[in-house]
């Protein structure tokens, strides 16, 4: 149990992102909050496989896409409502 314990205090950095996202899992889709600036929600849920076009990653692709910062500290705050899923 030591061992484990100094790596999650090791892990834990302490910095200033410059943004920060809340992603809740729902049993068949994800919420997604953007609080640092204004107020912007959206649910994103997987395009069903009949719907698909030819370039898209069957059982991955969305109808909302997170968009995300390249080389910026960001934070990230994972929860589920129902159930916990994998990412």
């Amino acid at each position: 149990a030591l061992p484990s314990l100094r790596l999650l205090y090791l892990l834990d950095e302490i910095s200033n992102p410059w943004l920060t996202l809340k992603s809740i899992g729902h049993q068949w889709y994800w919420s997604y909050e953007y609080s640092d600036f204004k107020k912007l929600e959206f649910d994103s849920y997987m395009i069903p496989m009949n719907e698909l076009n030819m370039n898209s990653f069957r059982l991955l692709d969305v109808d909302n896409r997170v968009i995300l910062p390249f080389n910026s500290q960001i934070r990230i705050l994972v929860s589920a409502m129902d159930v916990l899923h994998s990412w």
